[in-house]
């Protein structure tokens, strides 16, 4: 079939719409809306979340605040970023597997560490990675080959692959011997500390809840665990004078451009945590609701497929051409952002577009609702990645798959390279299909995961 018979097929058909969990009730009590909270902030959402500008509330004692609009946005992350911090509930949930890292630190521990680490992250030193997240890639799809005649754990399948190139990019070795480990710490954390209980969202941050003290356990294990993958890292060595290898050489050569500080071991060590966790994580969930749409809909995937095949008769697979295919990343990214809310808290008053804020009151920016807002976007539920191939960008305000202004992730372009090669690759070895009709629902646990690992069933093209 022809790139053009697959666009026509495309353009004349109803637009594949993904379920959804269904959304709370307006009148929820404040206790319910907690709960819910706790358990899946996406199902605490109702009606008004996805029209209005501005939802305004109580959490607890203080105002809450909903922020629907790129100008309200545009103030808090920008023009006044530096009057909101994270709540103490997100640095509760954050903070045992990331330490001081640079997505949790602020002010000016945060400017250093952005500063120190802007050179590794730079399109330029992306690269050269380039080559590890090939390989990681093609050795997958080698291993998927041999399982295709029966069912498939794609999710499994994604975290596995992108845990191989987080390992290869960051120490140059491949994570045979310790994935299984870092698999352990990442599901045990994330099935069992990273939900905040009613107590993280009630008690101030110095009051330590039941939960702290078992994530206070599990941080000693972990970073004991890092610790090790960093001393097999420096145990390899590094030419003298040699080009960095990898993002560990960046980080490790990195100095703060203003005073010269390389990072002490305990920061390097937040820093690696930060960057495996960040990258491998929430690229593979991206790369599992990416396959699971296209599953759902087989003429954007044969769409799709035609593109890479096209691209790929010149030789190599050019990311640059791979347009298509970097508007479906895009649009998975609309409907299951990555980080699905952006909290803080107002370190003192302000005023957001007429709407007085005091110190301490909750500010809410939620990728989840702001991408399926109904004045924001035609179709918001629908899965169209032609809307982002008309030539108009959305405004950067109503699309933050990896949030905006100086806060914005430092690994975009590293995600984003890895994501579409990914799939460019995937989809261009492989049809996919579901096994099972039963629907797959996002829950917001740190991340847009799923609430099940469906099997899908691929075939070799």
């Amino acid at each position: 079939m022809s790139i053009a018979e697959v666009h026509d097929m495309t353009v004349t058909r109803r637009p594949l719409v993904p379920p959804t969990p269904p959304r709370a009730p307006d009148d929820m009590t404040a206790f319910g809306r907690m709960r819910a909270m706790g358990k899946s902030p996406i199902e605490a959402w109702g009606r008004r979340a996805y029209e209005e500008d501005i939802v305004q509330g109580r959490f607890l004692r203080h105002s809450s605040f909903i922020l629907n609009t790129p100008d309200a946005i545009r103030h808090v992350l920008v023009d006044n970023y530096e009057n909101y911090t994270r709540t103490p509930a997100g640095i509760r949930v954050l903070r045992p597997m990331l330490g001081e890292g640079l997505l949790i630190s602020e002010g000016r521990a945060w400017k250093y560490q952005r500063r120190t680490l802007a050179p590794a992250f730079t399109p330029r030193a992306v690269t050269t990675l380039v080559p590890y997240m090939v390989t990681a890639t093609d050795e997958t799809i080698t291993k998927l080959k041999a399982a295709s005649g029966g069912p498939v754990d794609l999710r499994e399948a994604m975290q596995r692959m992108t845990l191989e190139i987080a390992g290869r990019t960051m120490f140059s070795f491949g994570m045979d011997r310790h994935g299984a480990a870092l698999r352990d710490f990442v599901m045990e954390y994330g099935e069992t500390l990273a939900r905040p209980s009613m107590l993280d969202l009630v008690l101030p941050l110095g009051w330590p809840t039941p939960h702290d003290f078992r994530r206070a356990r599990f941080r000693k294990r972990w970073t004991a665990f890092v610790g090790q993958l960093m001393a097999e890292r420096r145990a390899a060595g590094k030419d003298a004078g040699a080009p960095a290898r990898d993002l560990f050489d960046l980080m490790g050569d990195a100095r703060d451009p203003e005073t010269g500080e390389a990072f002490t071991d305990a920061q390097l060590g937040d820093q690696v945590a930060t960057m495996i966790l960040a990258g491998h994580e929430t690229t593979a969930t991206a790369l599992f609701w990416a396959l699971y749409l296209l599953a759902l809909d087989p003429a954007t995937q044969e769409q799709l497929a035609a593109e890479v095949n096209g691209v790929a008769a010149a030789g190599t697979l050019d990311i640059e051409q791979l347009k298509f295919t970097r508007a479906v990343i895009d649009e998975t990214m609309r409907l299951y952002p990555p980080a699905f809310l952006i909290a803080r808290a107002a370190a003192g008053p302000d005023t957001i577009t007429g709407h007085p804020v005091r110190k301490h009151d909750v500010i809410l920016i939620a990728p989840w609702l702001l991408h399926r807002h109904e004045k924001l976007w035609r179709d918001p539920n629908a899965f169209m990645p032609q809307r982002f191939l008309t030539g108009t960008p959305p405004d950067r305000f109503a699309y933050l798959p990896f949030g905006v202004g100086a806060r914005v992730c430092i690994g975009a372009h590293f995600a984003l390279v890895e994501a579409t090669l990914a799939l460019a690759k995937l989809i261009g070895a492989f049809r996919v299909a579901l096994t099972d009709k039963e629907p797959v629902l996002p829950v917001g646990v740190v991340t847009t995961q799923p609430n099940r690992s469906p099997m899908f069933a691929i075939t070799p093209r």
